[in-house]
């Protein structure tokens, strides 16, 4: 597979975006030639003790998930970038560690994307001052 770019995030917010919208969005780092689908979920309920199936294990499923638009490589269960019905937008971004990581199965930071668009319901609620974001302290 052909080196990807590296990976950007940006959000825009009033006055810099148009009509009081915040614009999210990321390029991703992935390879070139790895398909990215744009997919929808329904907002769900689910079973009491049911599991929600990742991309390498299986963690305890929440009673209820948000509706939620994603991106993502096909081969795996989690998101590169997506917003839910509440508004909340997340990306996932690399980090360096200094430790070296396990070698069992674990979560990817591409799954915890897509379990924070399930359940998160807080975006931010504010109303934006006329002078932009850089008069917001958060």
């Amino acid at each position: 597979m052909a080196l990807a770019p590296p990976s950007y995030c940006f959000v825009a917010f009033p006055p810099r975006a148009k009509d009081g919208l915040v614009v999210f969005g990321k390029n991703s780092a992935r390879p070139r030639d790895e398909v990215q689908e744009i997919v929808y979920f329904s907002a769900a309920d689910h079973e009491p003790e049911s599991k929600a199936e990742c991309t390498y294990i299986s963690i305890d499923q929440v009673p209820r998930t948000h509706a939620i638009v994603i991106s993502r490589p096909a081969w795996l269960w989690g998101a590169e970038m997506g917003a839910n019905e509440h508004g909340v937008c997340i990306a996932n971004e690399a980090i360096n560690a200094r430790e070296p990581a396990a070698e069992t199965e674990a979560l990817l930071g591409m799954d915890l994307v897509r379990n924070g668009h399930s359940e998160l319901d807080i975006p931010v609620k504010r109303s934006w001052p006329k002078e932009g974001f850089s008069k917001i302290r958060i």
